[in-house]
This record gives C-alpha cells, structure tokens and sequence, in this order.
C-alpha cells in the first residue's frame, strides 16, 4: 500500500472517531511519512482517551449529556436499549488489576460484560440481563449471579469481596442513576450489615431511611432513650448479646445456647440494657427501639470518622 493510500485510510479512521474531517493537500511541504505517522498518533490518542470504557465511566458518573447517549454509545457499538444489571464489587485490598483479571476469567465468552473501573477498590460490572439469567430463572438471578462474584473473588483473590447492584436497566440513559442506587446499597450495606456480602438495592430496610436522616434528629432520637450520656458504641457484650437475640427471634433457650452462657446469665444481661436504656429487649416493641438505635449509633460513629 502507497503513502497516498495510507494516508487516506488514516484519515477515514480519523473521522470515524472523532468525526473530524481533514485534508491533505500535495503542496503542503511535509514528508508523507510523517503526515502518516502524526496522524496515526491523533488516532492513537483519540481514541485511547474516548475509548469505551472511558465512555461508559463518564457515563456512571453523569458527565455525558442524555440526548448524545445513544448516538455515542452506538458508536462504540453498545447497545443502548438493551436491557442490564449493574454490579458494583469492592475488594478488601487486592490490586485491582488483579481483581479486574479475575474477573475477565468469569466472563470470558461474554462481550456484552463491561469492566469499569471506578476506583482502586471498586470495579463497576455492566452486565445484559440475558447474562445474568441464562443459567439462573426466577427473581432470585441477580442475586445469585452476585454471590457467584463473591464467591470466586474470594476463592481466588482470598479477600473480602462485597457486592451491590442495581434494579434493571432499560436503557443506558438510565445508567447514571443505577450507579447512584448501586453505591447507596453498597454504603448502606457495609454499614448496617456487615456480616453480609452481597447488597441489593431494593432491600436495604430500614438503613436507608437511616441514612439519609439529619444528624440532629438522629441525636435526639438517641437522647430519649440514653438521656444526655449518648455511647460512642455499644460495648461489644451488649452488642453481641442484643445481636445474638434479634436473630433467634427473641428466644432466651436458643440465645443463651448459641452464646454458650446459662439462661440466667443472658436475662442478667438483658436487664442491665432494660436498666440502662428502659427497653426489655423481650418485648417485640422495645426490641425493634433498640434495633434501631444501635443502627443509628453505628450510623453516627461511622459518618464522624469520614467527616470529622
């Protein structure tokens, strides 16, 4: 192939990148060579720069303007209309290079899987909904689909891997938002359920509504059942003990067994908390209080670490 060739060849990947139209005259006085070679760069550098996944990373974080979203992610050859579930995974520490790998290997025969990644310890994971159904019917897909990238990060990467996602996507224009409801459910996971793994974004509980209330009204909530001396946290035998109850459904027999400690024990403990706070943790009502306001003093605690 000739320079004149080249060059025109060059310049029709230039357009079809950036849309830009350019024209060599004969009499411009450069080497074709270094005509070709500049070009190439231009190309190279375009397109490193507004590749896809720089595309759909501007596109999480709603720097992409709705009415250019289709038209651009055409371009890239994405279907805009194509029905998604966004993932995010964040790992405990792994590089994220080698989190990113493994997680090519997970998805290794599925091109319509996208990788972002969103910081050096988050990767966003774009996947369609006929991915993440095929092998999995029913409502609970997503779920499942979310604790098979839990489950083998962990095995592979040996770190603690947690998961949200996002409801449906219909379309990309909706992709914005689904990242903001995919890290509402990952913040508002790690802090309310810290045992758990994976977060969906529809079953957050009561944390959500947690998390969004002003830190005044949480200290006045607080102040009603503390009085003025509001603990930083819990002290872990009351948490553990308070904890350890609410899962077995307020069961002294099966509390005390699974915490290895006499029946009388656990009821001393459980009036030391009636005595301190006026709520016997045996009563449904007075239980669901104190759910409560343990989840706001882990709330405050954890908010005043980050912003000081």
């Amino acid at each position: 192939m000739d320079y004149d060739e080249s060059i025109q060849r060059a310049l029709a990947e230039l357009k079809q990148a950036t849309g830009l139209s350019l024209e060599v005259r004969r009499d411009s006085g450069c080497e074709k060579s270094r005509i070709l070679e500049q070009l190439r760069l231009l190309n190279g550098a375009y397109r490193e720069k507004y590749n896809k996944i720089h595309f759909l990373q501007s596109l999480l974080a709603g720097g992409i303007p709705s009415y250019s979203i289709q038209e651009r992610a055409r371009g890239f050859h994405i279907d805009p209309e194509e029905s998604r579930i966004l993932y995010l995974v964040e790992s405990g520490g792994t590089p994220d290079n080698m989190l990113r790998e493994i997680l090519r290997e997970l998805f290794p025969s599925q091109a319509d899987t996208y990788l972002i990644p969103v910081s050096e310890s988050l990767t966003a994971v774009l996947c369609s909904c006929a991915s993440v159904f095929r092998d999995r019917p029913g409502s609970s897909a997503a779920m499942s689909f979310a604790r098979t990238i839990v489950d083998t990060l962990n095995a592979e990467a040996f770190t603690r891997i947690r998961v949200s996602y996002s409801k449906k996507l219909t379309s990309l224009t909706e992709l914005p938002s689904a990242f903001q409801e995919a890290s509402l459910a990952l913040k508002v996971g790690t802090l309310f359920r810290s045992e758990q793994t994976v977060f969906p974004w529809d079953h957050l509980g009561v944390g959500r509504l947690i998390y969004r209330l002003p830190f005044d009204l949480c200290e006045d909530f607080l102040h009603e059942i503390f009085g003025s001396d509001i603990p930083a946290k819990l002290d872990e035998e009351t948490s553990v003990t308070a904890s350890q109850f609410f899962q077995n459904n307020l069961n002294i027999a099966e509390t005390s067994r699974q915490l290895h400690v006499h029946r009388n024990t656990l009821i001393y403990r459980l009036e030391q908390i009636q005595h301190r706070t006026g709520l016997d943790l045996r009563r449904f009502e007075d239980a669901a209080t104190f759910k409560i306001a343990a989840m706001v003093i882990n709330y405050l605690r954890t908010e005043r670490k980050l912003h000081p």
